[in-house]
């Protein structure tokens, strides 16, 4: 059976998604059709090829060996046409369009620069997510999300953002009055202001060196602004990442303690489809926080 050129794409285009998304369901809803169609789609490129690229079952499908060498290739096709429309959108002017990007919580602290961006491409239309549930990008239609951490989905590609560090930070007022703590065991009399994860319900625990410290509950937060505003009126010490305090350390309004006792490094990535090149509008995203998210 011959193809015309663009149903071929279209088949590749079902292929691929339905690879991705491990579901004829999934893949349907991301172009507008049904699932029957995408299997029919699918079924038609097969007998083409004369191999079977998926096994289908009740629930999911699967590649086959000869699916995955198959889904490499396509991708790379896919670059190539969606790098010659980036390139073509750049010469028509800045970088446009709705970028959906879903972020951490602690993201909320990131507004700054994300305010800068928006200023700098008024063309691009922002729809922020924040949560610390652990999203599927592919399946719940996100051009990209940040993260912190290392990356475990193979259909992502990842860009390093940048490192930030946990600090322990008491206001001035707070240390004049119960005293600069010397060692990590000082700190069990002390106030502490905790952060609890909004999705485990765990506290998050402070990056002593040595042996575990039991901390006392003076305050627990499952947003980290309260536990700046708390420590900023001297209601105690908290464990904050820098990027969120830079101001409050440059300003004064917060001081950092027990720094030689405390070793912390975590990494923001932003991830994105892997079958996806990077549009014009979300490079110029990654660039930008790259750049002035984590300044040197």
């Amino acid at each position: 059976m011959t193809m015309r050129p663009t149903d071929s794409l279209g088949a590749l285009d079902a292929f691929v998604r339905a690879a991705d998304a491990r579901s004829f369901t999934v893949a349907g809803r991301q172009l507008g059709i049904s699932s029957s169609a995408i299997g029919k789609a699918v079924a038609r490129l097969e007998e083409r090829l004369g191999v079977r690229l998926l096994h289908r079952s009740t629930r999911s499908v699967t590649l086959t060996p000869e699916g995955a060498l198959f889904l490499e290739r396509c991708r790379r096709i896919f670059s190539e046409i969606e790098t010659a429309e980036a390139e073509l959108a750049q010469t028509r002017g800045a970088p446009r369009g709705r970028l959906r990007v879903s972020l951490p919580l602690a993201g909320m602290l990131m507004m700054p620069t994300i305010g800068a961006f928006m200023r700098e491409y008024p063309e691009i239309e922002l729809d922020l997510d924040f949560t610390d549930r652990l999203v599927d990008v592919i399946e719940e239609g996100f051009d990209a999300v940040i993260r912190a951490g290392e990356v475990g989905d193979s259909r992502l590609m990842s860009r390093f953002l940048g490192v930030f560090r946990l600090q322990l930070v008491a206001s001035p007022a707070y240390l004049e009055q119960r005293g600069v703590p010397q060692a990590s065991e000082e700190l069990a009399h002390h106030a502490c202001l905790q952060h609890r994860f909004a999705t485990s319900g765990r506290f998050e625990p402070w990056p002593l060196r040595g042996r575990e410290i039991a901390l006392p509950n003076s305050a627990v937060a499952n947003t980290i602004e309260p536990l700046i505003a708390m420590a900023e009126q001297g209601l105690g010490i908290a464990c904050l990442p820098d990027f969120a305090i830079r101001r409050q350390i440059e300003h004064g309004t917060l001081v950092v303690v027990l720094a030689e006792h405390t070793e912390h490094e975590g990494v923001f990535r932003l991830l994105w489809p892997s079958s996806r090149y990077p549009a014009p509008k979300l490079r110029v995203f990654v660039d930008f926080l790259a750049k002035h998210l984590f300044p040197a």
